[in-house]
């Protein structure tokens, strides 16, 4: 591309990511620090994918998520996971009127725009089914009606990592579908010094004030495709990608009895997407190498599988990430 196109698109993204630093204002009203979480949500909303969140509880994922529907004025609908929940409890199902003798469908609280999976890892593996087949193909099927879902669309999927008791963990297959995988860790002591100082009060409620609408999303969302990424650096997403497979040939020896398996080329597809999404909000019309690597560990987290001999040496998916990005080279 011609340094005047990009430049055309760095004055577009510019215009069009206005919004960005208003939307963090308003959500800041509420929300102490937690600036990561905050900006992982927006890349998954502009890159159109979808969030799987590891925290303990109490560390206002809830809310990060509810409080920014209410800053982009869209449906936002909380489903909490249990072991005794049904497909039919999450996409809606037939109900027959014996009156008139036929069968109306009752929509399920799927059917919204930011949808948070509270607790994902609580419910039965055809639950979580159902959940990543409206994901994937943003539409379920009731009967034999086929619905689409809303747009912009949006699932933020929690897990808690401490309590595991009762828990029906997700396969590394259904885990792939997520974007990104944010890690979720305690505010700082200032930070929570400030959330006293905000939340310390039983009857004080922060009004959410729409800064933007879905249509303003989608539109943007449009603009994020746009977003310039040069050969050099779709080349060193796959040489990222590709060590994360084939460790040996970046001479990576140490790692390749680390890695059980390696990430997907769904890994490739999404890295490209959120690094975009990641320049929009910074309001750059071009993807630079931080960019990825910003944005790469939350995108690769979840899709490494790590060795037995990695678990022996207390190693994780992180370190191996934290590796190939210090080793692989940089355009």
């Amino acid at each position: 591309m011609s340094y005047a196109g990009i430049t055309a698109i760095n004055a577009k993204v510019q215009e069009e990511s206005v919004f960005v630093k208003s939307l963090i204002a308003e959500i800041d009203k509420v929300i102490v620090g937690q600036r990561y979480l905050i900006e992982r949500l927006l890349v998954g909303l502009l890159a159109n994918g979808h969030i799987l969140v590891e925290g303990v509880p109490g560390l206002a994922k809830t809310l990060s998520i509810k409080t920014l529907s209410q800053a982009i004025n869209t449906k936002f609908q909380r489903i909490q996971f249990t072991p005794d929940l049904l497909p039919a409890d999450l996409i809606g199902t037939l109900i027959y009127n014996p009156k008139e003798g036929v069968f109306s469908t009752k929509k399920g609280p799927i059917f919204a725009n930011i949808i948070l999976a509270d607790e994902i890892n609580r419910a039965p593996a055809k639950v979580q089914s159902a959940l990543l087949e409206a994901m994937q193909e943003r539409q379920v099927t009731i009967g034999e009606t086929t619905f689409k879902l809303d747009e912009p669309f949006l699932v933020m999927a929690t897990q808690n990592p401490i309590e595991q008791e009762g828990t029906y963990p997700l396969p590394e297959a259904q885990v792939d579908r997520f974007m990104l995988k944010v890690s979720v860790t305690y505010p700082h002591f200032d930070e929570e010094q400030k959330i006293l100082k905000t939340m310390g009060f039983t009857s004080k409620k922060i009004e959410v004030n729409p800064v933007i609408n879905p249509a303003d999303i989608m539109k943007a969302q449009a603009v994020v495709d746009e977003v310039y990424m040069d050969e050099k650096l779709e080349k060193y997403i796959l040489d990222i990608v590709f060590a994360t497979r084939d460790p040996k040939k970046y001479k990576l020896d140490d790692l390749a009895d680390q890695i059980h398996y390696g990430a997907s080329p769904r890994a490739t597809i999404y890295l490209c997407l959120a690094a975009k999404a990641y320049a929009f909000i910074q309001g750059r019309g071009y993807v630079t190498p931080q960019d990825i690597k910003s944005i790469g560990p939350d995108v690769l987290r979840h899709r490494i599988i790590v060795s037995y001999e990695a678990e022996a040496e207390e190693k994780t998916s992180e370190d191996i990430i934290k590796k190939i990005f210090d080793e692989i080279e940089v355009p």
